[in-house]
């Protein structure tokens, strides 16, 4: 007998999305796998959507997931997207489900994880004290200060030649009022937003940045979101001094934290070359697919 699919909208849309969502249930009303399509509503990205399907690991091969699949692309297609993108661990069953849907694969990843209890902080250490003539570190937690708040948004540009090799991802426009809003929902979801940015001595604008999300109670594993430095200040080690200052204070303030996750690309070379340099350690890799409505 086919699952019964319900259809829901998530209650409470960012400011750059919203989500739509189907639950399904088996005869009896027991819950078996659920789908979330992420519609992003921002500038650069509307013709995107981002798609989560999960199945209890007792109901696969029964239809749930293709069911849940169907509703989805549909939802995408109503909503006049271009492209639907989808994640699954290599070599998993969502892995298999995907390509055979007509998913293709656009960009590898690979997830990495820095135990803190057994990173060398003398080498980290050593790295985040050395100087680099020209620029200088600082940091907030939080909202970025209103000082920054402009040169920090513009400098989010430099997230724009990440490679995503076949990925439709868009362009993401930031301005300062996305930067602010960004930082108050994971506030408001009861996490702590630390960040780290390279300033250019010259004239005092930000030129590079590294977020650090880390649980509200300072347990488990933080993770990183972003790090980026604007083509015209490459080739510095920048990258590589933010990133050790982050995870410097990372184990000062939070004592109790138990490692920090990350995930590159396997084509972004430097970035994967950073975090193999401070002790990263490959967890898992991952496929990002791309369905073409």
């Amino acid at each position: 007998m086919p699952p019964r699919i319900t259809a829901l909208t998530d209650p409470e849309p960012t400011p750059s999305s919203w989500r739509r969502a189907w639950l399904a249930a088996d005869d009896e009303g027991m819950p078996v796998g659920s789908a979330f399509l992420r519609l992003f509503t921002k500038e650069g990205q509307r013709h995107l959507a981002e798609l989560q399907v999960a199945v209890h690991r007792a109901e696969r091969r029964r239809g749930v997931g293709s069911t849940l699949l169907d509703a989805a692309v549909a939802a995408a297609r109503h909503e006049g997207r271009r492209s639907v993108l989808a994640q699954a661990e290599e070599g998993s069953p969502g892995d298999g489900v995907l390509a055979a849907r007509g998913f293709r694969r656009v960009l590898a990843l690979t997830y990495a994880r820095l135990p803190l209890a057994d990173a060398d902080l003398t080498r980290i250490d050593a790295i985040a004290e050395q100087a680099h003539d020209g620029y200088r570190l600082t940091e907030w937690e939080g909202t970025v200060p209103p000082e920054l708040a402009r040169t920090y948004a513009e400098s989010r540009r430099a997230m724009d030649d990440m490679p995503m090799e076949g990925t439709d991802y868009g362009t993401v426009v930031w301005d300062v009022d996305r930067v602010v809003s960004a930082a108050e929902a994971i506030a408001k979801r009861g996490d702590l937003l630390h960040t780290v940015a390279v300033v250019d001595t010259r004239d005092g604008a930000v030129v590079g940045f590294t977020e650090l999300v880390v649980p509200g109670d300072g347990q488990g594993d933080g993770q990183h979101f972003g790090t980026a430095v604007l083509p015209e200040h490459r080739g510095h080690g920048l990258a590589r001094w933010m990133k050790a200052h982050s995870i410097r204070v990372a184990r000062r303030r939070h004592p109790e934290l138990g490692a920090l996750l990350t995930d590159t690309a396997d084509s972004n070379t430097p970035m994967r070359r950073v975090n193999d340099t401070l002790g990263y350690l490959p967890t898992l890799r991952a496929v990002e697919y791309q369905l073409d409505l």
